[in-house]
């Protein structure tokens, strides 16, 4: 992966610093609106990056004063974007939000880095994400029921998961824009920064992730996701297995050489 690339017609641009992948939704005059094709491209951009020893982190953020406003309600309104059949169009959906699933699903650490606006389908992408850090100016809208639809890209799933039924159910029928304060103290951001640091901020964290032990991360987030819907006994199961595993690995041997020698271990993601 070149270290920094524009795709789907400038709509998505990629750098990569010190191993984080930023990816930018950048269509600003839309609050980030996001298209079909911007979605595909998405996919395969994540997807080369799971790939790709060069990167061992992935941020997520939108160009401009928001992070994504959700689908592109233009293309909606004049259905140029919709599939002729019922089935066409739910092939076509699913094929889309396989997305949510590669940002949640990937073994590398991946960071929703939003500000402003965070509805509909970008809430779902930006929950989607192992972390969420936000700014003070960060409003989170699940908004599909104010244009008459259910919700898609796996946002049930995930805001379930983080703020429990009831209250999850409130924010998707009643539909309350969520201030940063209150996403804060509810679990669905991690952190909230002030909006002169949050890139930096999110960065540096993100780069201690990209450069820590690789493959005990990617373990940790396996067995974190499994417990999202496992029982205790498969969760001990997968624990042990990927913690004898990662005993065997250079870089836990080069921490514990470290802790001894009372220095900073230097992994090497082997």
């Amino acid at each position: 992966m070149s270290t920094d690339w524009s795709a789907a017609e400038g709509t998505l641009l990629g750098s990569v610093r010190d191993r984080v992948l930023t990816i930018t939704l950048n269509r600003p005059e839309s609050l980030n609106a996001v298209t079909s094709a911007m979605l595909g491209t998405l996919y395969d951009q994540v997807a080369r990056a799971a790939e790709d020893d060069g990167v061992g982190a992935i941020v997520l953020t939108g160009a401009g004063r928001a992070f994504c406003s959700g689908g592109d309600v233009k293309s909606m309104s004049t259905g140029s974007e919709r599939a002729p059949t019922m089935e066409g169009r739910l092939d076509a959906l699913r094929r889309r939000m396989e997305v949510s699933r590669l940002l949640h699903d990937i073994p590398k650490p991946t960071i929703a880095m939003v500000r402003g606006p965070v509805a509909g389908a970008g809430m779902s992408l930006a929950l989607a994400c192992d972390m969420r850090f936000g700014d003070p100016t960060t409003r989170i809208v699940t908004a599909f029921a104010r244009v008459g639809l259910s919700g898609d890209f796996g946002g049930t799933w995930f805001l379930t998961r983080l703020v429990g039924p009831a209250k999850a159910k409130e924010l998707y029928m009643a539909s309350p824009a969520v201030e940063a304060e209150e996403a804060l103290q509810l679990g669905i951001v991690n952190r909230v920064i002030s909006a002169e640091s949050l890139a930096a901020e999110t960065q540096a964290f993100a780069a201690k992730l990209a450069n820590g032990p690789r493959v005990a991360l990617a373990y940790i987030k396996r067995n974190l996701n499994a417990a999202e819907t496992g029982g205790l006994a498969a969760s001990l199961d997968l624990e042990a297995m990927h913690h004898a595993r990662c005993g065997m690995t250079e870089d836990h041997l080069e921490a514990a050489k470290a802790f001894v020698e009372k220095r900073q271990p230097a992994f090497k993601g082997r």
